[in-house]
């Protein structure tokens, strides 16, 4: 006692503060560690799909998913912010294995993800998207490539709206102006490709058309 006065139940509840930190020091460091891991397993899914390795994909998606219910226990309510990231990749390695396999896009229920992770993802899938349409057209998969925009540009027009949250889920206005330049460069690629095609068919017509006349 000095002046009269005790500290015992001050040092007692700064003990039990010193030990809550602590423990939040440990899980914070285990989400910042194995959420790396999360984060790899999704990239390298998306790497397969491209690859059309899908069972790769899918197995890789397997695996993020087990780590990732393993690090939304450890970041409880409290530390949810260090998941955004690597949620964010499994929404989108998630959202392109089901669009590559001509399935409907995963709700954020059954992908059991925050609502922020769950819109920024989806604005992450318009890119890889961009590189399908690419690829299709270079693979002469036309009807794909055309698919595949017009998913781009449907994300992008129900996810606009979203803009005035943007103080909200931080990221998503610059994310949306990224996925607008993208769907335009897009836009320009495949119209160029359905104007070159339509040249083609009509100089097949045409020269069908004089070798009858011959």
């Amino acid at each position: 006692m000095k002046n009269g006065l005790t500290f015992t139940e001050i040092e007692n509840s700064l003990t039990e503060g010193s030990k809550l930190f602590d423990e939040i020091v440990v899980r914070r460091e285990k989400l910042i560690k194995e959420s790396r891991e999360v984060i790899s397993l999704s990239s390298n899914a998306i790497i397969s799909i491209h690859s059309s390795e899908m069972k790769e994909a899918k197995r890789l998606k397997k695996l993020a998913r087990e780590r990732l219910t393993a690090l939304q226990h450890v970041a409880g309510s409290d530390l949810t912010k260090y998941l955004l990231t690597p949620e964010q990749e499994f929404v989108e390695c998630s959202v392109l294995i089901a669009l590559s396999s001509n399935e409907e896009i995963p709700s954020r229920r059954k992908l059991r993800v925050s609502q922020n992770s769950y819109i920024l993802g989806l604005l992450d899938v318009i890119g890889e998207l961009k590189r399908m349409v690419y690829d299709s057209i270079r693979k002469m998969d036309f009807g794909k490539a055309e698919r595949m925009f017009s998913i781009m540009q449907q994300l992008y027009v129900q996810i606009s709206p979203f803009a005035v949250y943007d103080h909200v889920v931080q990221g998503i206005r610059r994310k949306l102006d990224v996925a607008r330049v993208l769907i335009e460069d897009t836009r320009a690629t495949v119209t160029e490709e359905a104007r070159r095609r339509e040249f083609i068919t009509a100089l097949n017509k045409l020269s069908d058309k004089l070798g009858l006349v011959s």
